[in-house]
């Protein structure tokens, strides 16, 4: 054992001597640094002939000699520095002061030093006992013992003895005993512990038998073995400690086996906090699957596993890693399945919370929608069709020949409604559903040009403000010029059969769109894309709360400050990410206490929104941002995810977004102060996959 540590222990259940040693270290501490030998402290005292004195002073590399009563001259020294002298008390050393030889003169010690009997502890009895027995200490000065310390540095008081004698002291074992040697201590500002030859032996519980084995999570578990009355707690692998049994004895115990409980061996915790393994490893029951019907089976739709204790399946996973959802009502042999919306074909994965996983045996097909025909079959561009067929419900999106994709506007079981796009060649269709999967049709889509009018040149980006020229043949048939969000154009410059010089009106829609030309017969035409860049103004400057310019993220899992010239939206940082992301990946945070301007708005909420500055660089076909505020009232999230509903979305110039604050819920709840806000607050990738390639700048409040 540690002497030192021994020391300590007791020290610390010694309020008296602990306060007598801080003294001492004081003194010392504001002393030092002086020129002169100074003697500050010596022990311990009473002291044991043949035993170590300790001096604590200041410059004691400065002493030639130690004279102890009387006249004991001491010159040899086990240790010495600048501030503490160790050495053997010689036996003819008797009571009184000490004496410094210096350099400078003599030093001698106000406190006088006492010598004592010689404390002995010869035996104790038994040398194996159990946490609560009663143990006897035989020696001699044993009247002089204020505390008994065990190896594991526990020590008991003497206010607890049962009995103490000069030769003897009984006291029960503590229940943090461990096995070890024991020492008893006087308690003396620096003590004289004295420790044993001998280890006292403390037993501990032991599992040697369990069963069943292999075992089912939720089950009773029997432990067999010995002095298992002992314990405390059982430790099984993944899961917290168990502190609730359901029977105990010294021989057995019975305990539930927790649902998170892995395969591994048992531990056995006595009061000491030694964890004692079982013999034999606990091995978890895993479910088995039977059957998986109906196969194939529709997205979106349930289906019926057969086995064996199914009931310890928590996790189902289907392909392309989509987790499925449980329905209730299952049985330990048999359980129903939602199959998710966006699951493609594989093999099903069944995992418990023991960590277990087991595999289908057959891949889950997946039905497909099958394409009948088109009406109308010939259509211009901007015009209504509709596509029957079955299974029509599965389809989000079309993929016209030419390269053009567009949203579904909605469906049934039979039918798919979309608007054929700008650019649109004939040729055949294709579908494509909630997993990804494309289905082209036998028939084709024929397009009907509506004007002679053609355009062959014309700038793919502009802004609010900017003169954009439009160059083509038969462009004198078109009479009105209609910018995205139906925004009609008022100035022009030349207007030419093969030019139209054309300003961008304020208030035209941010983004990509297209112009719509109206022909003096009425007839619609419409240009190919182009991104009208724009950003909102920030309204005030206060209410910015990542800019990254100052304003920055304290963590995340992907994603950088840049400054590039040709990406900045004004010359100043923003965030880039740029990888391709599955499921949550954080990209900035930080804390509510780091310049979140909530209490500006406190409970305000309707009358403000987040606003951030965005530029898409890729399509993001999948997933959502999380935008997150969290604090004391809730966990609140706000999920953008625009590409939903087209399967794809870019901007390829910055543009700015609003989230209605009223959007951030925590389980049906709306934030109700923002002042509250105290945690994380930041925005991550979650809930799908997807290539994600944008620059984010100026997050930020505004007052509607």
């Amino acid at each position: 054992m540690n002497r030192n540590k021994l020391t300590f222990i007791y020290l610390c259940l010694t309020l008296v001597g602990a306060s007598m040693l801080f003294h001492s270290c004081k003194k010392e501490d504001d002393n030092a640094g002086g020129n002169s030998v100074e003697l500050l402290a010596f022990g311990p005292s009473p002291a044991l002939r043949g035993g170590e004195l300790r001096i604590i002073g200041n410059h004691l590399d400065r002493v030639t000699a130690v004279v102890l009563p009387d006249g004991v001259n001491v010159s040899t020294f086990t240790a010495q520095t600048a501030t503490l002298i160790t050495l053997t008390i010689p036996e003819e050393t008797e009571e009184g002061h000490i004496i410094l030889k210096t350099t400078e003169g003599d030093i001698q010690s106000i406190s006088i030093l006492t010598i004592s009997e010689p404390i002995v502890l010869t035996s104790f009895a038994p040398t194996t006992v159990r946490t609560g027995d009663t143990l006897t200490l035989s020696g001699d000065y044993l009247n002089l013992i204020h505390a008994v310390i065990f190896s594991n540095e526990v020590a008991v008081g003497d206010s607890v003895f049962i009995s103490q004698t000069k030769e003897q002291i009984v006291l029960k074992v503590p229940e943090t005993a461990q096995t070890g040697v024991i020492a008893v201590s006087n308690g003396a500002e620096i003590p004289i512990i004295v420790e044993s030859e001998l280890a006292l032996e403390v037993k501990v519980p032991r599992a040697l038998q369990l069963s069943p084995n292999p075992v089912k999570a939720g089950t009773v578990l029997t432990i067999e073995g010995s002095d298992l009355d002992l314990t405390k707690q059982i430790a099984f692998e993944g899961s917290n400690p168990v502190t609730s049994f359901v029977s105990q004895t010294a021989q057995k115990i019975e305990v539930l086996v927790p649902a998170n409980a892995h395969d591994g061996f048992v531990k056995m915790i006595p009061g000491s906090f030694i964890e004692i393994p079982s013999t034999d490893e606990l091995i978890m029951v895993i479910p088995t699957v039977q059957s998986v019907s109906p196969n194939p089976v529709k997205n979106g739709q349930n289906i019926t596993v057969t086995g064996t204790d199914l009931d310890l399946v928590t996790r189902v996973t289907f392909g392309g890693d989509k987790i499925g959802a449980i329905l209730g009502g299952g049985t330990s042999t048999a359980i129903t399945v939602k199959v998710p919306i966006s699951a493609t074909e594989d093999m099903v994965s069944f995992g418990t919370a023991a960590d277990k996983t087991v595999i289908s045996a057959e891949v889950l097909q997946l039905i497909k929608p099958t394409l009948v025909s088109v009406t109308p079959s010939d259509a211009q561009f901007g015009d209504e069709i509709t596509i029957m067929g079955n299974d029509m419900d599965l389809v989000t999106s079309v993929n016209f020949t030419g390269g053009i994709s567009i949203g579904i506007n909605n469906t049934t079981l039979n039918t798919a409604i979309v608007n054929v796009p700008i650019g649109t060649m004939s040729g055949p269709i294709t579908v494509v559903t909630t997993n990804g999967t494309e289905v082209a049709s036998a028939f084709d889509l024929n397009i009907l040009l509506a004007t002679n009018a053609v355009i062959t040149s014309m700038p793919t980006m502009a802004a609010p403000g900017d003169m954009i020229s439009i160059m083509g043949e038969h462009l004198d048939e078109l009479n009105e010029v209609i910018f995205p969000g139906e925004v009609p154009a008022t100035m022009f410059g030349q207007k030419t059969a093969t030019l139209i010089e054309v300003f961008v009106p304020q208030g035209t829609a941010t983004g990509v769109g297209n112009i719509k030309f109206i022909t003096f017969s009425g007839e619609e035409f419409f240009s190919p894309p182009i991104n009208i860049q724009g950003v909102d103004p920030v309204q005030d400057p206060n209410l910015v709360f990542f800019n990254f310019d100052g304003l920055d993220s304290w963590w995340g899992d992907t994603g950088s400050i840049e400054n590039d010239p040709s990406l900045t939206l004004d010359g100043s940082n923003y965030f880039r990410v740029n990888g391709s992301l599955t499921n949550w990946t954080g990209f900035f945070w930080r804390n509510g206490g780091n310049n979140f301007p909530g209490s500006t708005i406190g409970t305000d909420i309707s009358g403000y929104v987040l606003k951030f500055d965005i530029n898409v660089l890729e399509p993001i076909t999948g997933g959502e941002f999380a935008w997150r505020l969290k604090g004391s009232d809730g966990d609140f999230f706000s999920p953008w995810k625009p590409w939903e509903s087209t399967g794809s979305y870019v901007t390829n110039g910055w543009v700015t977004i609003t989230l209605p604050l009223t959007s951030f819920q925590d389980g049906g709840n709306s934030i109700p102060n923002l002042n509250n806000i105290t945690e994380d607050f930041g925005v991550a990738f979650n809930n799908g996959t997807s290539m994600v390639n944008v620059c984010i700048d100026n997050v930020r409040f505004e007052a509607l």
